[in-house]
């Protein structure tokens, strides 16, 4: 049995868990991340739960860790993480360093598409495009169960395209970024800037315009048009196989449906014919991923 370890470093929590060559998770754990306690802190308390489950399998395993953020293909060094404190550090480095062998890092919605596409709602098809729709909006592609991050490791960031130049102000110094637009704060932006006040978050957007709520059903459908020209953007330069949606937002049935109408008004095709796939794996397909970062080759998935 081939056993291998996946972490998923998040901003609360780090939850790791041990794996076999079928995808069976054999054993999980979940340890708080001490992020106000800083950068050693968090990487201590990655080496403790990689030991914790080493302990379990009486054997060293290979390592694959989702982070936010990726790492900078100039210094290796950890870059844009919502964990502030990880920036421009050398996470792999260290990591290995303490447990005195190689391991795999990658960022969560890479993760998440690997994980997807190797045992999850994509495994049937040769190329999958993977996306996280929450509080941000990032993307993977996998290409024959392998990921491909690119030489920059930015494959998949379709999250910064710009698809309103009047549109919102993004973190990234731009305005009108995908992410700006169709991610939940997104979503909650706009259906504020139409005068809506009782929604929460963007879900409850979306419960509020299906219970008639003019203003939210104005919101969805700005974000619905968003998505299909997003969406459209990736298909036309690499016409995946597939999509499968993750994140808080792929909860929303109306993404399979009136989003893939919103895809066929800009796709540069007569027919929309990439199936839009909900995710199978749910919130575990991010450390499921990581897992996979080490080759599948031989495994029984």
């Amino acid at each position: 049995m081939s056993l291998r370890i996946g972490i998923d470093l998040g901003g609360t929590k780090t939850e790791g868990i041990l794996m076999d060559a079928r995808g069976n998770i054999v054993d999980r754990v979940r340890y708080a991340t001490p992020r106000e306690q800083g950068y050693d802190a968090i990487v201590s308390n990655i080496i403790d739960l990689v030991r914790s489950l080493e302990s379990k399998a009486n054997t060293a395993c290979p390592v694959g860790i989702g982070t936010p953020g990726a790492l900078s293909s100039v210094n290796g060094m950890l870059k844009n993480s919502n964990t502030t404190c990880m920036n421009g550090r050398p996470l792999k480095q260290d990591i290995e360093a303490m447990l005195g062998r190689e391991i795999r890092m990658e960022n969560d919605a890479n993760c998440f598409a690997l994980s997807e596409a190797v045992d999850g709602a994509g495994k049937q098809h040769n190329m999958v495009f993977g996306v996280i729709m929450g509080t941000g909006v990032g993307g993977g592609i996998v290409f024959g169960k392998q990921l491909h991050s690119g030489p920059q490791h930015i494959a998949g960031e379709w999250g910064h395209n710009v698809v309103l130049d009047s549109g919102p102000d993004c973190y990234c110094g731009r305005k009108g970024c995908v992410e700006t637009l169709i991610s939940g704060p997104g979503l909650l932006a706009t259906y504020r800037r139409l005068g809506g006040d009782k929604a929460t978050d963007a879900i409850n957007v979306s419960a509020l315009a299906q219970n008639g709520d003019t203003t939210a059903e104005q919101a969805m459908q700005q974000f619905l048009d968003h998505f299909g020209k997003s969406m459209a953007t990736v298909i036309n330069i690499l016409d995946p196989d597939a999509i499968v949606l993750g994140g808080g937002l792929s909860n929303i049935d109306r993404l399979y449906t009136e989003g893939r109408d919103g895809i066929g008004r800009y796709i540069f095709n007569d027919e929309v014919k990439t199936p839009i796939l909900k995710n199978r794996h749910g919130d575990s397909a991010g450390v499921r991923g990581a897992a996979w970062l080490w080759p599948a080759t031989g495994c029984e998935y």
